[in-house]
């Protein structure tokens, strides 16, 4: 059985153009998200889905460089980029991270596929209801529920955000893992605005050295001692994250978060 970590990237983006190619700490935002899936437990390799446009070719040799695979597919059809990416790595099981998320946790999405192996579900995340900092999102599922997906949703919507058509499939079970509580699923850790550069970029400063090994709980930990940091960007919150109201078949027990050793 192949696993693999697929992460969407490209150069473009309306708020924050080239974001992923942009320095923390010494490597791109992309590089430090990619290391990251690269150390979830229980996969395989992680694949890179670029769009085949010329502006995105830093990306893909950037990836390559890194010793990622690369799998080039259309920019507006996020869903048929992932499912020629599943097809060309011969996955069986595919993770699906997004590269504005650079302190994306192993820990978790592990745990997240543990729970959906365990449980029988079509479908596993961490988000049904929303329990950990935006930025930590992570989704599992059998390549066979991409397939599908891939030949079945029609609305630009779900082509563009790879899983609606599963999420909202009353024939697909969905499990979800929970947040330890305490609010921080309030807190915003993911790559979109100026202001997300420049909080991720003050962690990294405060962290040093520690940054690209931490754990969410070693993040969490400075935000509480340094509240100024996540003020930076909690201008960005986007309460309606938090107001989703669908929420998983199988859900466990809350999940503690590990320091690093």
């Amino acid at each position: 059985m192949t696993f693999a970590v697929i992460v969407q990237a490209r150069m473009g983006s309306s708020r924050c153009p080239g974001k992923v190619m942009m320095d923390l700490g010494g490597e791109p935002f992309l590089k430090r998200c990619l290391d990251r899936c690269d150390r979830i437990p229980g996969t395989d390799l992680v694949v890179v889905a670029v769009p085949d446009l010329p502006q995105d070719d830093p990306v893909a040799k950037a990836a390559s460089s890194w010793g990622y695979a690369v799998v080039r597919g259309s920019e507006t059809d996020v869903l048929s980029r992932y499912a020629k990416a599943a097809h060309e790595v011969h996955a069986d099981a595919v993770m699906r991270v997004t590269s504005d998320c650079p302190m994306i946790d192993p820990d978790i999405c592990g745990e997240t596929i543990r729970f959906w192996q365990q449980s029988g579900a079509d479908y596993g995340c961490n988000n049904m209801p929303p329990g950990f900092p935006h930025g930590l999102d992570c989704e599992v599922f059998d390549a066979d529920a991409l397939f599908a997906a891939d030949e079945l949703a029609t609305e630009p919507y779900e082509r563009e955000h790879v899983t609606p058509w599963i999420r909202t499939n009353p024939k697909m079970k969905r499990s979800s893992i929970q947040g330890p509580g305490g609010g921080i699923e309030t807190l915003r850790w993911t790559l979109d605005h100026p202001e997300d550069v420049e909080m991720f970029r003050a962690i990294y400063e405060a962290m040093g050295d520690a940054a690209p090994f931490a754990t969410a709980a070693d993040y969490l930990a400075l935000c509480l001692r340094r509240p100024d940091i996540p003020a930076i960007n909690a201008i960005r919150h986007d309460p309606k994250r938090l107001e989703a109201d669908q929420v998983a078949d199988m859900r466990n027990d809350s999940m503690m978060l590990k320091r690093a050793a």
